[in-house]
C-alpha cells in the first residue's frame, strides 16, 4: 500500500448515491495525482491522507485506487483560506474567504464554531449569513466526525453516508446504545453487520437489543423465503439458532416486542403466529378491500349469455360449456378467478370476456406481473397490457428499506386506477406486497378479474396469494379442465398435463417438441446443454441463442445457477478484444451478456428511446425477474449499461451491480410468468423438498415451442411422485373469512 496527501483540486465525477469519485489531488511538489474511490463528504480545498495503489486505466492512465483515507483540518492562513475558497462552506466565495481570513486569521475556524455572530463585523456578512456559515460549516465538520466514527466499526465509506444522512448526530448514540436499529432502518446494513457492529461497541451476546433484534430479523428472513408469519415454536427455534442463546430467552422478549407492537401476536389453535407488523396489516386491509370490491351484478343471464354468443361469432371464436359459464360468472361478480393448466382455453375464455366488456362499453385496463407475461398478455388478447408496476405508476418515493413497498406507488386509494374492469394475469406470481398496492388503486364498482394456474410455484415475495384467494371459498372461481384438441397436439402440454396428475410424461424422444436426454454425469450435461443452447435449439425453434432459456432447480451445486452461467458465458459470449468487461461477482460481466435484475428497485432511473434517438418515455423502478442484455460498460466508470427485453434502457453505477446476476442459467422459481421459444432444463439431483412435482411442472410450462429434459430419467419420476412443498407460512385466507362473515 501507499500513501498520498494533498488538497483536493478537483473534483472530476461523483455518484450521488453510492459516493464514488474521481478526483484531482494537488500533492506537494506543485503535481496533481487522480484518484478514484469511495468518498464522502468531501469537497474541492479539503487536505486529506489517502491510502491505496497505483493502477494503470486502459483509457485513463495512471490513477491512485484509493482503500481508505483521512480528511485533515487546515493549519495556518494559507490552509484555512484554501478550504474556504474552494465553495465547500455555504455562503463563502474566495473573496469572502479573503476577508475572513484577514480579520481573524489562525483564530478563524474558532469564531465560526464558537462565535459566528462575530462573523457579521465583515462588510457584506449580515447577522443571518453569519449563522448560515456556521450551520455549514459545523454541519460539514459534524459529517466527517461522523465517518471517521462509523469507520471504526467497519461500516463502508458509502455506507457510512446513509447512516450519517439517516440519523445526523444521534448517530453517535445509535451505534454505543442498539446499533441494531441500523439493520432495521438501513438498506444494505443487515443483522449479521450489525451484530459485528454491536460487538465492537462492547454490547453484550444476551442484551435485549440483540434479542429483540433477532428476532425481527428471522422474520424478515421468513419473508424472504415467501412467509408472512412464523409459528411461534419455529419463530423461537430459528431465532436461538441465529443468536446462539436459548429459546427461553427468546420467548422473554416476544412479549415485550408485542406489547411495543413492533410484532403481532395472533393467537392460532394452541399456539401463537408472529407476524411483522406491515404483513399482518396487508392480509387485513386486503382481506376488506376485496370485501369491498366483491359486489354482485344485476344482470340478465339470458341475455349475457346471448350477448356471449354475439362476441363470439364476431370474433370467430367459440367456448365450450365450462368457459361459456366462466365468462357469465366474470360479469355476475365483482372478484372474480379463473384458473386452469395449460391448454384447457384460459386465453380463449379471456378474449372473449374482454370483448364483452369493450362492447357494452367499459374501460378494460390489463396487467401481468412481469414485463415478459404482459408482452405474452398482449399477444394473445390483441390489446396492450403493462406490468403492475408501471400500471400502478412507481413513483420512485422511499427506499428499499421501507416497511411498506406498497407505497411507493403513484395509483393508490387518493389516486385510483379510471377504469371498469381490470385484468390481472399470471396471479400466481404476485405476491402480498404487490397485491396490497394492486388492491389499494382498484375502487369499489370497478371489477377485479385474476387469470392463473394454482399449480404453478408460488410467488418469489412473501405469501400464497392465488391460492389463499381460492382456498378461502369466498370468491367465484373458474376451474378449466379440459384440454382442447389442438393443445393435445403438443406433448408440452401433455406431459404438463401427464405430470401435474402423477403420472408418467411421454419420453420416448419420439415428439416434436418434448426430448429426454439421459446423462448420468455433471460435465456432461453441461456440455450438452452448451450444445443444445448454441447448435441445436435455434435453428430448430427459429430463435436467437440468447433467446433459448436454461432453467435449473438450484442456484449452488455443480449444476447450479452460478456454475452454469459461467459456463454458458465462456461459450455464448467468450472474451474478445473488442468487448468491455469488468469484475463481477466472482467472474467477469461483459458486453453482450444476459442479465437479471435480482431486487425490486423503485428509485433507479430509466428510459426509453426510438431507433432515431428521440426520447419515447422515462421513468423509475426496475424489477425483479427483469432480464436484458447488457448494451455497454463505460472504460472510465465502470457504468453499465442495461437494455432490458421491454425497451427500457438503464445506467447502473459501476461500484454497485449487486442487482444484477448473468441470466444465461436461472432458477425455475425466477422463470415464472415468462415464455421462452426453448427451455433446457438439467435434472440431475437435489434436496428433496425442492425436487418436486410442482417444480418440473413450472418449469415445462415455460416453453412455447420446445422442452429439453437432460438428466437423469430416476430423478424425473422421483420429482413426478413426490408432492411435498416447502411449507409457506400464510393467513390470507383466514383473514378474508374473518372478514367476510363478520
Amino acid at each position: 500500500m501507499t500513501n498520498l496527501e494533498g488538497y483536493v483540486e478537483h473534483i472530476i465525477y461523483r455518484n450521488t448515491e453510492n459516493a464514488y469519485t474521481v478526483l484531482d489531488l494537488s500533492v506537494g511538489d506543485g503535481g496533481e495525482i487522480t484518484l478514484v474511490g469511495i468518498f464522502s463528504y468531501i469537497d474541492e480545498g479539503d487536505y486529506i491522507e489517502a491510502e491505496g495503489e497505483f493502477i494503470r486505466h486502459p483509457s485513463y492512465g495512471e490513477q491512485f485506487k484509493v482503500s481508505s483515507y483521512t480528511v485533515k483540518m487546515p493549519e495556518g492562513k494559507e490552509a484555512m483560506f484554501r478550504y474556504l475558497a474552494s465553495g465547500g462552506v455555504d455562503g463563502i466565495r474566495e473573496a469572502t474567504a479573503k476577508k475572513i481570513i484577514k480579520k481573524f486569521g489562525d483564530d478563524t475556524f474558532r469564531i465560526m464554531t464558537e462565535e459566528p455572530e462575530r462573523l457579521a463585523e465583515i462588510k457584506g456578512i449580515s447577522l443571518k449569513k453569519a449563522i448560515s456559515i456556521h450551520d455549514s460549516f459545523v454541519e460539514k465538520a459534524g459529517a466527517r466526525q461522523a465517518m471517521m466514527f462509523l469507520q471504526k466499526y467497519g461500516i463502508s465509506n458509502a455506507m457510512a453516508m446513509k447512516v450519517y444522512e439517516k440519523y445526523r448526530d444521534n448517530v453517535y448514540r445509535i451505534i454505543e446504545e442498539n446499533p441494531y436499529k441500523i439493520s432495521d432502518d438501513i438498506a444494505g446494513i443487515g443483522f449479521k453487520k450489525a451484530d459485528e457492529i454491536a460487538e465492537k461497541a462492547g454490547i453484550e451476546r444476551h442484551s435485549e437489543f440483540r434479542i429483540k433484534a433477532g428476532i425481527t430479523y428471522a422474520l424478515r428472513l421468513a419473508t424472504g423465503e415467501g412467509n408472512v408469519y412464523l409459528p411461534q415454536s419455529v419463530l423461537e427455534t430459528k431465532a436461538s439458532d441465529l443468536l446462539s442463546v436459548g429459546a427461553d430467552e427468546v420467548s422473554s422478549e416476544l412479549n415485550d416486542l408485542a406489547v411495543n407492537r413492533e410484532i403481532i401476536m395472533r393467537k392460532d389453535g394452541e399456539e401463537y403466529n408472529v407476524y411483522l407488523p406491515q404483513f399482518y396489516n396487508m392480509e387485513i386491509e386486503c382481506a376488506k378491500m376485496l370485501d369491498s370490491l366483491d359486489l354482485k351484478t344485476d344482470v340478465s343471464l339470458e341475455k349475457a349469455e346471448d350477448d356471449i354468443k354475439r362476441v363470439e361469432l364476431r370474433a370467430g371464436l367459440e367456448l365450450d360449456e365450462d368457459q361459456r359459464r366462466a365468462v357469465v360468472s366474470a360479469i355476475e361478480n365483482g372478484v372474480f378467478i379463473l384458473t386452469g393448466g395449460p391448454g384447457t382455453g384460459k386465453t380463449t375464455t379471456l378474449r372473449v370476456l374482454i370483448k364483452y366488456f369493450i362492447v357494452h362499453g367499459e374501460n378494460v385496463m390489463l396487467a401481468a406481473p412481469t414485463g415478459r407475461a404482459a408482452r405474452r398478455m398482449s399477444e394473445a388478447t390483441g390489446m396492450a397490457a403493462r406490468t403492475i408496476h408501471r400500471m400502478l405508476g412507481v413513483d420512485g418515493g422511499g427506499d428499499s428499506s421501507d416497511n411498506d413497498a406498497a407505497r411507493r406507488f403513484a395509483r393508490n386509494e387518493e389516486d385510483p386506477l379510471e377504469t371498469d374492469v381490470v385484468v390481472v394475469d399470471e396471479m400466481s406470481m404476485v405476491d402480498i406486497r404487490l397485491f396490497t398496492a394492486l388492491l389499494r388503486a382498484i375502487t369499489p364498482g370497478t371489477r377485479l378479474i385474476m387469470v392463473g394456474d394454482e399449480h404453478q410455484l408460488p410467488s418469489v415475495g412473501p405469501g400464497m396469494v392465488l391460492r389463499d384467494l381460492i382456498k378461502s371459498g369466498k370468491f367465484s372461481v373458474a376451474t378449466l379442465e379440459k384440454v382442447f384438441r389442438q393443445a393435445e397436439l403438443s406433448d408440452i402440454v401433455m406431459n404438463a398435463h401427464a405430470i401435474l396428475h402423477g403420472r408418467e410424461p411421454k419420453l420416448d424422444n419420439k415428439s416434436k417438441d418434448f426430448f429426454f436426454l439421459g446423462r448420468d454425469d455433471p460435465e456432461t450435461i453441461i456440455q450438452g446443454i452448451i450444445y443444445l443452447v448454441s447448435k441445436k435449439l435455434p435453428p430448430y425453434v427459429k430463435a436467437e441463442a440468447a433467446d433459448i432459456q436454461v432453467m435449473t432447480p438450484m442456484k449452488k451445486g455443480m449444476l447450479g445457477v452460478e456454475v452454469l452461467n459461467q459456463r454458458l458465458q465462456e461459450a455464448l459470449n467468450p472474451k474478445e478484444s473488442w468487448k468491455a468487461e469488468k469484475p463481477f461477482g466472482n467472474g467477469v460481466l461483459r458486453t453482450g451478456d444476459k442479465v437479471m435484475q435480482i431486487k425490486n428497485n423503485y428509485q433507479i432511473e430509466w428510459e426509453m428511446v426510438k431507433e432515431d434517438s428521440v426520447l419515447k418515455e422515462k421513468g423509475t423502478g426496475v424489477f425483479n425477474g427483469d432480464m436484458g442484455i447488457v448494451e455497454s460498460i463505460d472504460p472510465g466508470f465502470g457504468n453499465v449499461t442495461v437494455l432490458f427485453d421491454d425497451g427500457r434502457r438503464v445506467v447502473y453505477p459501476g461500484t454497485d451491480l449487486s442487482e444484477l446476476e448473468l441470466a444465461y442459467a436461472i432458477t425455475i422459481h425466477k422463470s415464472q410468468g415468462s415464455e421462452y421459444p426453448a427451455v433446457v432444463m438439467p435434472i440431475f439431483s437435489g434436496p428433496e423438498i425442492l425436487m418436486n412435482r410442482n417444480l418440473l411442472y413450472t418449469g415445462i410450462t415455460r416453453a412455447k415451442s420446445c422442452v429439453v429434459v437432460i438428466g437423469r430419467r430416476e430423478i424425473v419420476d422421483n420429482m413426478i411422485r413426490n408432492t411435498q412443498e416447502q411449507k409457506r407460512y400464510t393467513s390470507l385466507s383466514e383473514r378474508i373469512i374473518e372478514v367476510f362473515e363478520r
